[in-house]
């Protein structure tokens, strides 16, 4: 157990004949104690500002502990945007994909019932046609009969 300024105050020496001088060894204990008292107040001050000083370093610590956290928790953050947002890019470029094979299907489809309206259209005008020069060829020939010339003649008379 560690003296304490109480024990070297309170010590006592037994006398013997030609001993210390009683008087320098009471100021000499007097300085020890003095001494000592300031070391173990210094030594309490250094101990105290130790825990403030480990509170100090325990909080900056947990700061620092923080600080990486929150980085790592936001480089995360920023790869898992990045990636959903390349996620998103390709289907986008998936559904523009879908949606123009969908026009050009579309547009096939109706390509191909155009052209098959336009073959019909021909066919329905060559039939016209057909029909037209039958018609005219067969009031050509109307005109070109008797019947038709004496009904000319007849009119001329009047």
């Amino acid at each position: 157990m560690p003296l304490t300024p109480l024990d070297i105050h309170n010590k006592e020496f037994s006398r013997s004949f030609r001993g210390y001088d009683e008087d320098q060894v009471n100021e000499f204990l007097d300085q020890v104690i003095k001494d000592y008292e300031a070391l173990i107040r210094e030594n309490k001050d250094l101990h105290n500002q130790t825990l403030t000083l480990q509170e100090r370093l325990d909080h900056f610590t947990n700061i620092e502990e923080s600080l990486s956290k929150t980085i790592i928790v936001a480089q995360e953050a920023a790869d898992e945007v990045r990636s959903n947002a390349k996620k998103e890019a390709q289907l986008i470029l998936k559904e523009a994909e879908k949606n123009a094979d969908r026009i050009i299907n579309e547009s096939l489809t109706r390509s191909r019932k155009v052209a098959l309206e336009i073959e019909e259209l021909k066919k329905q005008a060559s039939i016209y046609r057909t029909r037209f020069r039958t018609l005219l060829e067969a009031q050509l020939e109307l005109l070109g009969t008797e019947g038709w010339q004496s009904m000319q003649f007849e009119n001329k008379e009047e």
